[in-house]
């Protein structure tokens, strides 16, 4: 494929996007740009799907490298690499296919596609959390998993927020300068 203004674009606005999360100072754990990138990588690259998941990891990648150079230089408490990270990209990646199917101009698709995405991830996320060793040392039984999505539900509520407001950042931006939007 080779690079054309509408792809060019896409990335420079991912990396705008980034870049506004970045400046954000105390943003809440879960209010993050990735979901959103997936989605809108899912968008752009329908029929091109390897692209629609690359978009997520390489955002996800550039802001691994960049959170473990500030942690090397105290400058950040949280690392950039961690364990279980290679699962969290698939699961990122792995929402770009709620993008899919978001090519028209219809709002109630991206309403759809903006809460049902981070709900999806929450619930996945969580699930293999319990099913890896009951997260925070829960029982792997149903109490354990009830205790382990209730110690991820304050991450909920910001996920869903991350998502719309960079949903919104990214799409919006997108199809104000790109107003016969194709997916490629």
């Amino acid at each position: 494929m080779k690079l054309n203004k509408q792809i060019i674009l896409a990335i420079a606005i991912m990396i705008a996007t980034s870049a506004l999360y970045r400046v954000l100072p105390g943003r809440p754990y879960g209010f993050a740009p990735q979901i959103a990138i997936a989605l809108f990588g899912g968008s752009l690259f329908a029929s091109r799907k390897q692209y629609a998941f690359l978009l997520p990891i390489l955002s996800m990648f550039i802001s691994d490298v960049l959170y473990q150079v500030l942690f090397y230089y105290h400058l950040s408490p949280m690392q950039g690499f961690y364990e279980g990270q290679l699962l969290n990209y698939i699961l990122i990646a792995g929402t770009a296919v709620f993008g899919f199917g978001l090519q028209s101009n219809k709002l109630s698709k991206y309403i759809i596609g903006f809460f049902a995405a981070p709900t999806a991830y929450f619930i996945v996320s969580n699930s293999l959390v319990w099913a890896q060793g009951g997260g925070y040392h829960h029982a792997i039984n149903l109490t354990g998993f009830l205790q382990t999505m209730a110690d991820g539900l304050p991450f909920y509520p910001y996920s869903v927020a991350g998502t719309l407001v960079f949903g919104g950042v990214l799409f919006g931006s997108f199809r104000l300068l790109i107003p016969k939007f194709k997916a490629i």
